[in-house]
C-alpha cells in the first residue's frame, strides 16, 4: 500500500513502513526570513490500494456528507458535486470494499435517502484516525517547509 500526502501542490509518497522523520534535512530547524510570508501547510491523505483503487479525501469527504444529510445528492450539491458524480464515487466505494459503504433507497411519496453501512463508517473513521495522527507526526516537517515558503502573491 502507498500513502500519498499532498503539501500544497507537492505529493510526497510514503512506502508503508518508510518514514519522513528519519531524514536529518527534515529535522533541522528553519528561522524563516524576517518578510516572509506566514504560511501554514496541510497533509491530504490518498490511500492507494495494490489494484490501484484510492480512497483520498474527496471520497472520505463525500462519505462524511452522506452521514450527515442522509442524501447522495444533498452530499453532491454540498461538495458542489452533480449527482451523477457523487454517485458513481459512492458506486466506486461500494464494489472496491468487501461489503457496500453505502446504503441508498429511491425517492418518491416515501422518501428516500441514504446513509453510511457499519462498514462505511468504519472505513471513514478509519481514514479520519489515519489524517489526524500523521498530521500530528509531519508538524515538524510541516513547518520546516513552510519556513522555507517564499512569497509568490507580489504581496497582493
Amino acid at each position: 500500500m502507498l500513502i500519498a500526502l499532498r503539501v500544497g501542490q507537492a505529493v510526497i509518497g510514503l512506502a508503508a513502513g518508510h518514514r519522513v522523520r528519519d531524514d536529518p534535512v527534515m529535522t533541522d530547524p528553519v528561522t524563516p526570513p524576517a518578510n516572509a510570508p506566514r504560511s501554514e501547510a496541510n497533509l491530504r491523505l490518498r490511500v492507494v490500494f495494490d489494484d490501484g483503487v484510492r480512497l483520498g479525501p474527496g471520497k472520505a469527504d463525500l462519505l462524511g456528507l452522506i452521514a450527515e444529510h442522509g442524501s447522495i445528492a444533498a452530499a453532491g450539491r454540498a461538495m458542489k458535486m452533480s449527482y451523477k458524480r457523487a454517485w458513481m464515487l459512492v458506486e466506486e466505494m461500494n464494489t472496491a470494499f468487501q461489503d457496500p459503504l453505502v446504503e441508498s433507497s429511491r425517492g418518491g411519496s416515501q422518501g428516500g435517502g441514504a446513509h453510511l453501512t457499519a462498514t462505511g463508517q468504519k472505513v471513514l473513521t478509519a481514514y479520519r484516525g489515519m489524517e489526524q495522527r500523521l498530521s500530528a507526526e509531519a508538524a515538524k516537517e510541516l513547518a520546516f517547509l513552510s519556513g522555507l515558503r517564499v512569497d509568490v502573491s507580489g504581496g497582493k
